[in-house]
């Protein structure tokens, strides 16, 4: 292995081991106790060093969103994999979905609640994000129903979706009532 190599494998190895702390204290403390100070600490390297790799929290941010959105569409595409009819995958779809949101808070937040820098539904959003709302199209397109756009449908579901894990997270819905709510909501879709 060259120096080059080695230099290059040991920065990745810096940049994954700041972003799994960062993800870390934001799960245990919330977003607020993440700072560079604290992560230079835990880390155990300078915040020069910090700073090298990501120019403050923000893009910190972004990137455990992007981790975050690989995981929520491998979870998803799992969770959908065994469904054996279009409803019964969306169903599966929304329980993965508001599953990934309650275990991982701060990564939830990361992807659709704090400013990350990342452009979304745009040309230029990056692969992770896109590959995690194909995957809730790869579902929802399929149950949208005539004459409506599945891009479109699959927004609305999401931001059902979404509305569910924040509401019931807050404490404005109760938590008791998920499953009827998710029943509600796919017992509607105008497939079987």
């Amino acid at each position: 292995m060259s120096v080059q190599e080695r230099k290059e494998r040991e920065r990745a190895d810096r940049e994954r081991l700041i972003v799994t702390t960062a993800r870390e204290l934001a799960e245990q403390q919330g977003w607020d106790a993440v700072t560079t100070r604290r992560l230079a600490e835990r880390i155990e390297y300078s915040q020069p060093v910090l700073y090298s790799h990501f120019r403050g929290k923000r893009e910190i941010i972004g990137a455990v969103a992007l981790q975050g959105a690989t995981e929520m569409a491998v979870a998803v595409r799992a969770a959908t994999a065994a469904a054996k009819s279009p409803r019964a995958r969306a169903y599966a779809l929304a329980r993965a979905y508001l599953d990934f949101a309650t275990r991982n808070p701060a990564v939830y937040d990361a992807i659709f609640q704090l400013d990350g820098g990342l452009p979304y539904a745009r040309e230029d959003t990056p692969e992770p994000l896109k590959d995690a709302f194909a995957a809730l199209f790869e579902t929802l397109g399929e149950v949208a129903g005539d004459g409506v756009e599945p891009g479109l449908f699959t927004e609305v579901f999401w931001a059902s979706l979404h509305g569910v894990a924040t509401l019931t997270r807050s404490g404005r819905l109760p938590p008791e009532h998920t499953e009827q709510r998710l029943k509600l909501l796919v017992d509607r879709l105008p497939v079987s």
